[in-house]
């Protein structure tokens, strides 16, 4: 038997030319803008069914003593607050309109505010945002399993006392500015001609549902930037969630507002709960296609509607400035994790999604930039 001949074979050739790929195969895959408007309703259809799920509500209620017996507490005290507001605006407020001439008449309203109203209104709120914490604990445990993991503003623990002092007083800060920054605002708006009333309106419900998705946020951890970036590039769907409060609350006085709001605001934590925000990746909102090549196509909402709407970036930009002042002397700000995920360098925020069922991450390798 003769023996195989082994050839050498031929070097490559250094001059050799570089492969080329086709430029329409990386050239982004965009969907058409009818398509991504139905896929824009159907978000904004699915963010008000979740807003009317109140057979969520009432089935909770009458299972679990714990949240029944702070559901009653702040309905019974927002009930009597709104009652006296209403006996204000009804009652007192015309008769001292109609009688300007008598001292007692003049000045009753101003009584009854100072005296009855304000304290009774003030202590409302503040009691039901510890009833609402309860309730938001307890309806946590009750969906996921487990009790709310987060402890604090960072994830790790302060190393000296100073530090979480101010850990302490930068997340105070963080929340007061927001809520007295976003009432500003949306008042501001109003006085817009042409577009204020409008523009109020849809910055109202975008802030309601921000207040009501919160404590989930938090319990998952949640930075106030990722919450923030969160319903920002969800803003069809977290806006068609805050409508029937924004309806209900905006046709009111602001103390009556105020109180409606609260009235509301334990049944839409709970709804918020068992909420799942579509869509799941803003940036990828249907499955990738798979190409002629073998490939897989990930396919874009159409570049004429925005991914992202920077509801809050007002009011990020304040809050920053808050925090760096606040953080003064610590080894690192807290204000750096803010600018890395709003600058896409943060986390893929993971929320609301049912045990064993994970978000997309197709944007973390295609991702285009839209800030």
């Amino acid at each position: 038997m003769s023996r195989p001949i082994l050839r050498a074979q031929p070097a490559p050739s250094p001059y050799a030319g570089p492969r080329y790929t086709s430029a329409r195969s990386s050239y982004p895959t965009f969907l058409s803008l009818p398509d991504t408007l139905k896929l824009q309703a159907g978000w904004a259809w699915r963010g008000l069914v979740d807003a009317f799920r109140w057979d969520i509500v009432v089935k909770l209620v009458l299972s679990d003593a714990e949240i029944r017996a702070n559901a009653l507490k702040s309905f019974v005290l927002n009930s009597i607050s709104l009652l006296s507001i209403y006996v204000f605006d009804l009652l007192l407020h015309p008769l001292a309109k109609d009688q300007p001439q008598k001292w007692l008449h003049r000045n009753v309203g101003w009584f009854y505010q100072i005296l009855w109203l304000l304290p009774v209104v003030g202590a409302s709120l503040y009691l039901n945002a510890s009833w609402c914490t309860l309730i938001a604990n307890r309806t946590y445990t009750l969906h996921h399993g487990r009790a709310s993991s987060y402890v604090g503003p960072g994830t790790s623990a302060a190393p000296n006392a100073y530090i979480a002092f101010l850990n302490s007083l930068a997340t105070s800060a963080y929340r007061a500015v927001m809520v007295a920054t976003s009432v500003v605002l949306s008042f501001a708006l109003g006085y817009v001609p042409a577009v204020g009333g409008p523009a109020e309106f849809a910055f109202l419900c975008w802030v309601d549902a921000y207040y009501c998705f919160e404590f989930i946020w938090i319990a998952r951890g949640l930075s106030l930037s990722r919450r923030v970036r969160h319903l920002e590039e969800r803003w069809i769907y977290y806006f068609a969630f805050g409508f029937p409060s924004a309806a209900l609350c905006m046709w009111s006085s602001t103390l009556a507002s105020a109180a409606l709001f609260a009235l509301l605001f334990p049944s839409y934590i709970i709804m918020a709960m068992h909420s799942q925000p579509v869509p799941y990746d803003p940036y990828a909102p249907i499955p990738p296609s798979e190409s002629s090549s073998g490939q897989r196509s990930i396919i874009h909402p159409s570049p004429y509607i925005p991914i992202r709407v920077p509801v809050f970036a007002p009011v990020i930009f304040i809050n920053d400035c808050v925090v760096r002042v606040l953080s003064l002397g610590t080894r690192r700000r807290p204000a750096e994790s803010t600018i890395n995920v709003e600058e896409g360098e943060g986390d893929e925020i993971e929320l609301n999604y049912k045990a064993g069922r994970r978000a997309p991450t197709l944007r973390q390798a295609t991702r285009r930039k839209v800030d």
